[in-house]
């Protein structure tokens, strides 16, 4: 099959670009949950003094409960028959629900507490926070994935949808300057704290709009295929898991995905120790004001990748458009190598715009990639099943960043830095920290690109996935 045959995209399988802003505003709770509590947990270092193995711990255990849980938020939800949908009550609960949570889990910390009580209280609370959010964000993408079955405005949407939600990267670098500014906050803790009412208020007055003005157009199988309708069950469940986990186009996209997020999540905060500790010498207050130039600069490149690239896919393939954009970004961390230079240190913002090419444009094309995914497991297996597959491609995501800062924290500390030297880092130490920061993820990024490779669904394939459907249906959808 070939990327290059081309079909336009019907007038009643558009989506409004109003609708597509209302998507995108879970977006833009999806990014600022996930973003605000990677980054504000570098003050159970620099605020709390716990190592740096036991604060990646504590990002990547509560991650292990979602092997479970978002699968079965996600059959729920694909299961679930209500006169408002199988998505919609679900996103509104849960927004209010992970809202209060993480408001609440950072008033948890107190100052002169031992390490171990830190460690045990963030973990409860993380495991809480974390099933709230699997509440909302899994109905909110399968959501996605139903909106239309267009090929081209598939990847419209997630292109909106990613634009928007990458906004919120242009706030996050700065969110340790935040957290840290000696005009506002007495500490580190304080600031944290304060930081923390603030995103949990903007979850939930922003996350309940998708599932106010938002409706499903692709529904449940019953009465579109000869399968009859079912009532969930244990077994159902286990059933679909399977199905899914093995199914190897979906397999395709969810190794290339883990691949790029993990190597950019791994060294996410490598980022910010390299520069205050190799480029500023220690200076945490220079080191942490171009650290949030440098996240700034990368968020704004982000909406001209997500939007060219998206543009792009829409005239060579989305398979040729990931090639594309993660190679940029492959480049991009190379470069790292070469431009964090303690001598010019404005250099260090030349990469930004080549690494805005992987993590923004990778899960607007992925959006897009899993919808067409649905289609062909509905093709195969008669069934709608897109928080099923929503759920593990996100716990997927979920669990590369747990990893990622699991291996950040072991990798930090085996690099032999040590928060106590301050500026007397070793030589060894930050040559370590410099090359896991530039070469890790540019490795993971060219696996990637070979996955993605592997990958079936072009769109002439799609076009005649669409075709079998409608026609085994009865009816266009």
């Amino acid at each position: 099959m070939s990327d290059q045959i081309h079909y336009e995209t019907a007038e009643q399988d558009k989506i409004p670009l109003h609708k597509k802003i209302i998507y995108g505003f879970g977006a833009l709770v999806n990014n600022a949950l996930a973003d605000a509590m990677g980054r504000m947990m570098i003050v159970l270092n620099l605020g709390l003094g716990m190592s740096p193995t036991l604060a990646g711990l504590l990002g990547a255990l509560p991650r292990l409960l979602d092997a479970l849980t978002d699968p079965l938020m996600g059959y729920i939800s694909d299961n679930t028959k209500s006169r408002w949908g199988r998505r919609r009550p679900y996103i509104f609960i849960g927004a209010i629900l992970v809202g209060i949570v993480f408001a609440v889990l950072w008033q948890l910390l107190p100052e002169g507490e031992s390490e171990d009580y830190y460690f045990w209280v963030f973990l409860a609370g993380s495991i809480v926070f974390y099933l709230a959010y699997t509440i909302f964000a899994t109905p909110w993408v399968a959501l996605g994935y139903e909106l239309t079955p267009d090929y081209h405005e598939r990847t419209r949407l997630m292109g909106v949808q990613s634009f928007m939600g990458y906004s919120v990267y242009m706030v996050t670098p700065w969110v340790l300057w935040f957290m840290q500014n000696d005009a506002w906050f007495d500490n580190i803790m304080e600031g944290a704290a304060s930081l923390a009412m603030i995103v949990g208020a903007f979850a939930i007055f922003v996350g309940i709009l998708p599932a106010i003005f938002l409706k499903e157009k692709i529904t449940a199988p019953v009465g579109l295929t000869p399968q009859e309708s079912k009532s969930m069950g244990i077994k159902d469940f286990f059933s679909g898991f399977l199905a899914t986990i093995k199914f190897k186009p979906f397999l395709c996209l969810c190794a290339a995905t883990f691949l790029v997020f993990n190597g950019f999540m791994m060294v996410s905060n490598f980022q910010a120790y390299v520069i205050i500790y190799y480029v500023f010498g220690g200076d945490q207050a220079l080191g942490s004001e171009y650290t949030g130039y440098a996240g700034t600069l990368s968020a704004a490149a982000t909406f001209f990748s997500i939007a060219i690239t998206s543009w792009l896919a829409t005239k060579i393939g989305k398979r040729r458009a990931f090639f594309w954009a993660i190679g940029v970004s492959a480049v991009g961390y190379g470069l790292k190598w070469f431009c964090y230079n303690p001598e010019i240190p404005w250099l260090l913002l030349v990469p930004m715009p080549l690494l805005a090419f992987g993590l923004g444009p990778l899960f607007a094309l992925m959006g897009s990639m899993i919808a067409d995914v649905c289609d062909m497991d509905e093709l195969e297996r008669g069934e709608r099943r897109e928080g099923m597959f929503g759920s593990i491609f996100w716990w997927v995501v979920k669990l590369g960043m747990a990893a990622a800062l699991a291996m950040g924290g072991v990798l930090l500390t085996g690099s032999g830095f040590d928060v106590e030297l301050g500026s007397a880092q070793t030589e060894q130490a930050l040559f370590w920290m410099r090359f896991f920061d530039a070469f890790l993820p540019m490795i993971f990024s060219l696996i990637a690109i070979f996955m993605v490779y592997l990958y079936p669904i072009t769109e002439e394939k799609a076009h005649q996935i669409r075709e079998e459907l409608e026609a085994r249906r009865g009816v266009k959808v």
